[in-house]
């Protein structure tokens, strides 16, 4: 019986490494197709109930802002500490 509610996402990141890394915080979860040129990759969500579907997106989305968030904060700290002086 086919799933009634499916999502599908795009992702595509301000670089390359960052895409991987977004990507490749997923694999464990999530079957990662990556587009031809490698510069984006989607993944999809079925579930049977709209909660449910919610529900896994909620925790995906968690998962994918918590490294956008990391990846952010070491290109910030790497900034900070090449323009200091002494």
């Amino acid at each position: 019986m086919p799933k009634p509610w499916l999502l599908k996402l795009s992702v595509q990141s301000h670089t390359l490494a960052d895409t991987k890394a977004l990507g490749d915080s997923l694999t464990t979860d999530e079957d990662i197709v990556w587009s031809s040129n490698n510069e984006s990759f989607t993944f999809q969500l079925n579930e049977h109930k709209a909660k449910d579907l919610r529900a896994m997106w909620n925790t995906r989305m968690r998962g994918v802002i918590a490294v956008d968030s990391l990846l952010t904060s070491l290109v910030d700290k790497s900034e900070g500490s090449s323009t200091k002086t002494e």
